[in-house]
């Protein structure tokens, strides 16, 4: 790599940094705070916040890791220490530091006697200081060399969220593609994928629209990280954190109902069982309609956990969820001499009787969790079978006099068994005066898929049949049946991964991660229709550096390479040919620079700068036609900057800005060098508001900006900018009682959302309404 542009920007990067630190003086002496968090039966309680302050300032900050342990470096003085765990009473004690001396603390924290009241007195809290997805380890996002985004369950009912979609309006350097409208997709860094999606920080990869009703929150990690999660993620994963059964006795129901038919129903109700174990029941209920014409869904869903505390040291989890979701296929509308169709945007396409879209999920979790002393050994289990699939009909280009278009149908059914185990084993050590925190993990998986498509043949004969331009709805008979090519095939996935990573801080002011993960991915295809049987085996190996650097407790500036792969049958391995089994995985890579500040205890700002790299993508050969060749290439270059937090005790925020420009490098099998890449805008900007106005009053504003972007990576059609403005209001009835209305698109825009390709648009939703009744008892 010697003088390459990847090796300049990695040494450009690290230089910077280290110049930074050397102007830091490691000769200050000070002192250190060695607590341990517990609740009343002694048990370590992880991922609670511990804030130290001195004469009203915050000195310094921390979060309990898996045993419950955190160390705060601080200057000699009298400091007021404060451990704060959600379900748990405050707890704060006054401590003396001494130069050069430590000082142990054991704080119990008491469980709450009731759940906190939803008054819009209380303000929301927007900010979560550590997660376990980034390094495996509970880690504050602060000391994480790579740009993460939590959006956490107050922001998701604040907003009313539903939908992952609604979820990364306020993430920075994300996108919500179209994805045929039958499933969550996702551009983030400029990559898309419909499978990068994790539950609890394991694999989920089916194609569905999941909801979030029984979610703790949201995690959104950037750039590829296949040290941690595995194959793919070439731009990023999603993590969804599920709630977990607690020791705080909750009851909470939530009515909503709105413009255009929105009625939903959620209940999450938590129960201690004796001192030992916890029982907690999530479930929803929704039925909507649409602004679209014929369209609308029906879903419901149900999740029960069990916790268990077997022992001080040993914790049992388990979890189901069992969910439904059945909808109207709708393709959105199509386009005309580059720009959306000029035609209403309830516009439907095809026949709305037989458009249909039905998935059918059941996921279960198990998780033993043992401390013994620095020593934590943790196993998780995911079962997941997945029954999908889909009818539609599909707008493709118009006539050139704008009289007709024209249509196409299919159908589509993929079943899907998924089985993975995850065993992770952490150490704290010290080697002189650095501390290491040492990982070191296995994955086993399998999983099981079974594709079958049919394609539609209009009057029995024609694959394609064209409708009146301003009316394309079609009620002509459809028979589905087998094409020469439509897909019929089973596929068997084994995984077996292996990782190792040190957290290594040599001081309070320098901290290194360095990390490296081994998978073997066996796919084997069996196609039904003429009896192949293909097999590609990859071992991949993906490396991990990150470099932390901490002028202040407070501030952090990093700087990382990360590396991810994905083999040749794609993120949803959806087939195998005699061409693809030679091919060699895509190769991601990420090189990437950053600022964060813990402004205020409940303020995070946050700024990255990255180069993402996609190469081995596939080309046609120039000389040869028939032949592919790995040639083709992709570039992201970004800037994120995010906020998260509370400015005052009255006013939180959330959101961020990203400047995106994605690139065809070199040219690839669907793409000319040069070519922009498919909806990724150059520039977001999103900023949600929260304000507490009087003591029973409060008020939300949302600003929406996006940029124009192509619907196709053939940049023919322009996608185009539009501003967007939200607004809440939030009204305490009782203590217990919060009354809340949201409208969106406050000024009634019309705008584009997204695309699944030139032809298949969807228009953004018109004003809408919804009020929602929150109680707790």
């Amino acid at each position: 790599m010697n003088g390459s542009p990847a090796a300049r920007v990695s040494g450009w990067m690290f230089a910077c940094l280290l110049a930074s630190w050397t102007g830091i003086a490691w000769g200050q002496q000070t002192g250190e705070i060695h607590g341990v968090v517990l609740d009343v039966s002694r048990a370590p309680i992880a991922g609670a916040s511990i804030t130290a302050t001195r004469n009203g300032s915050v000195a310094g900050t921390a979060a309990s890791g898996e045993n419950g342990e955190f160390t705060l470096s601080l200057e000699p003085g009298s400091y007021a220490v404060a451990v704060e765990k959600r379900g748990f009473q405050k707890v704060t004690q006054v401590v003396e530091v001494q130069a050069s001396g430590s000082e142990a603390r054991e704080f119990l924290l008491p469980v709450a006697a009731i759940r906190e009241t939803v008054t819009v007195e209380e303000s929301p809290d927007y900010v979560t200081p550590a997660i376990s997805s980034g390094t495996k380890t509970l880690t504050p996002l602060l000391d994480t060399p790579q740009s993460i985004t939590v959006v956490t369950r107050e922001l998701i009912q604040d907003q009313m969220m539903m939908s992952i979609a609604d979820v990364v309006r306020y993430v920075p350097g994300i996108t919500a593609h179209q994805g045929e409208n039958n499933r969550d997709q996702l551009v983030i860094r400029g990559n898309s994928s419909s499978a990068d999606f994790f539950v609890n920080g394991v694999r989920d990869d089916v194609q569905y629209y999941r909801d979030l009703y029984n979610l703790e929150r949201v995690e959104a990690l950037k750039g590829p990280n296949a040290m941690i999660f595995g194959r793919g993620g070439g731009g990023g994963v999603i993590n969804r954190v599920t709630k977990e059964a607690g020791f705080a006795p909750l009851r909470e129901v939530t009515m909503q109902g709105g413009s255009f038919g929105n009625k939903r129903f959620t209940g999450d109700f938590d129960q201690p069982l004796g001192n030992r174990a916890a029982f907690r029941m999530n479930a929803m209920y929704e039925n909507s309609d649409s602004f679209r014409r014929f369209v609308g869904l029906e879903r419901y869903g149900v999740s029960p956990s069990l916790t268990i505390n077997a022992g001080r040291e040993t914790r049992v989890m388990l979890g189901y969820e069992h969910f439904r979701d059945m909808r109207t296929a709708d393709r959105g509308i199509t386009s005309f001499q580059g720009r959306p169709a000029a035609v209403p945007i309830s516009t439907f396409y095809g026949n709305p009787d037989e458009s249909h879209v039905n998935a059918n999920v059941n996921l279960g979790s198990a998780l033993v969790d043992h401390q013994a002393g620095r020593l934590n050994i943790r196993n998780r289990t995911l079962f997941g079978s997945y029954g999908r699939g889909y009818q539609n009909f599909v707008p493709r280009d118009a006539t050139a006099d704008m009289m007709q278009v024209s249509l196409s149908a299919y159908n589509n059914a993929t079943n899907r068994l998924n089985v993975f185990n995850q065993t992770d084993v952490s150490y704290t050590a010290h080697t002189g005066g650095v501390r290491h925190t040492l990982l070191w993990g296995a994955e086993l998986g399998r999983q099981l898929t079974d594709n079958f498509r049919n394609t539609g043949y209009f009057n029995n004969s024609a694959t394609s049949i064209l409708v009146p331009f301003n009316n394309p709805v079609l009620y002509a008979p459809t028979t589905f049946r087998q094409s020469a090519t439509d897909a019929d095939n089973h596929l068997k996935v084994n995984l077996g991964a292996t990782y190792v990573q040190d957290q290594i801080e040599v001081s309070r002011y320098l901290q290194f991660i360095t990390g490296l993960r081994f998978d073997h991915f066996d796919l084997r295809y069996q196609n039904n229709r003429n009896g192949d049987n293909l097999r590609r085996i990859d071992n991949l190996v993906s490396p991990r550096a990150g470099l932390v650097v901490k002028p202040a407790d407070s501030v952090s500036l990093y700087g990382s390479y990360s590396v991810s792969y994905l083999p040749s049958a794609g993120d949803q391995f959806a087939s195998l040919t005699e061409v693809t089994q030679q091919v060699k995985p895509e190769k991601f890579t990420n090189y990437e620079m950053g600022v964060k500040w813990d402004a205020a205890r409940k303020l995070s700002l946050t700024t990255a700068v990255y180069r993402l790299n996609r190469t081995n993508t596939r080309s046609i050969d120039p000389n040869d036609p028939t032949r592919i060749v790995q040639t083709g290439s992709q570039r992201t270059n970004g800037v994120e900057i995010g906020v998260n937090g509370s400015f005052t005790r009255f006013w939180q925020v959330a959101g961020g800005y990203a400047y995106q420009d994605a690139f065809v490098t070199s040219a690839t099998a669907s793409a000319f060098a040069g070519a922009q890449v498919a909806q990724v805008p150059h520039n977001t900007f999103s900023l949600w508001n929260n304000l507490r106005l009087q003591r029973r009053w409060g008020a939300g504003l949302g600003i929406l900006n996006r940029s124009d972007m192509f619907a196709a990576i053939d940049d023919r059609v322009v996608l185009p900018a539009y501003t967007r403005v939200d607004a809440a209001v939030f009204f305490t009835l009782t203590e217990n009682v919060r009354l809340q209305a949201n409208v969106e698109n406050v000024f009634d825009r019309k705008y584009y959302m997204n695309a699944d390709s030139n032809t298949n648009i969807s228009p953004g939703f018109p004003r809408a309404a919804r009020i929602g009744l929150i109680a707790r008892f």
